[in-house]
């Protein structure tokens, strides 16, 4: 890549146990080979500050905080990472990839909790500028699914997993809308499928549309 050129802002999103983490290791690896500077992150975190807010989040029981905190919470940890991490790699040329973003706090608490969408959309605009990932992939898959897979690699982060099933088939409907809604930005790759099989759509959806 040669000196100046644009960094690019890639996001990761899905339901619980959709295989995000994965995923984003394959793909910074794939980038590399591409002669990318890349940085990993994650959502609620990437940041010292934005860390301390994510044990809040995503640790303690189900019922700790209501959807209305919970995204505030939420959009305090993003506009630290951004700040902190995002933006400064950006400016470097370099190509960040996030776990998760501000989709998944529409996903979870705008769908999952029902708040009230143009409230988040203020919200938004307050603590992000206005700044939108150049991509978006949706990790799709049953919500069973998820939530086995979740099960099975269960640590101290098991607040949204805890969440009812109803919440969760919300969560995921709400993913299908925005891809939906933002065709241009999103895309949705099928995550029932094998590891090198969704690495390989991943692969492919970077390239076409960033000409990675």
């Amino acid at each position: 890549m040669s000196a100046g050129a644009p960094g690019r802002f890639i996001t990761l999103e899905g339901g619980e146990g959709a295989g995000k983490s994965t995923q984003i290791a394959r793909l910074a690896d794939w980038l590399k080979t591409r002669g990318r500077d890349v940085v990993t992150t994650r959502e609620p975190g990437g940041a010292p500050g934005a860390e301390m807010i994510r044990r809040l989040l995503v640790e303690g029981p189900a019922e700790r905080w209501d959807g209305t905190t919970e995204a505030l919470l939420h959009f305090a940890a993003r506009r630290d990472h951004l700040r902190a991490t995002v933006w400064p790699a950006l400016e470097r040329g370099t190509w960040v990839v996030s776990d998760r973003f501000a989709d998944s706090t529409r996903a979870y608490q705008g769908y999952g909790h029902g708040l009230d969408l143009e409230s988040l959309d203020r919200l938004y605009e307050v603590a992000v500028d206005g700044f939108h990932p150049d991509l978006t992939i949706i990790l799709d898959l049953p919500v069973e699914t998820g939530l086995a897979r979740a099960a099975a690699r269960r640590g101290t982060e098991t607040r949204y997993e805890s969440l009812p099933r109803d919440f969760h088939e919300r969560v995921r409907q709400g993913f299908r809308e925005i891809a939906k809604n933002e065709p241009k930005r999103c895309t949705i790759v099928d995550a029932s499928q094998d590891i090198d099989g969704i690495a390989q759509a991943i692969a492919r959806a970077v390239a076409e549309r960033l000409g990675a």
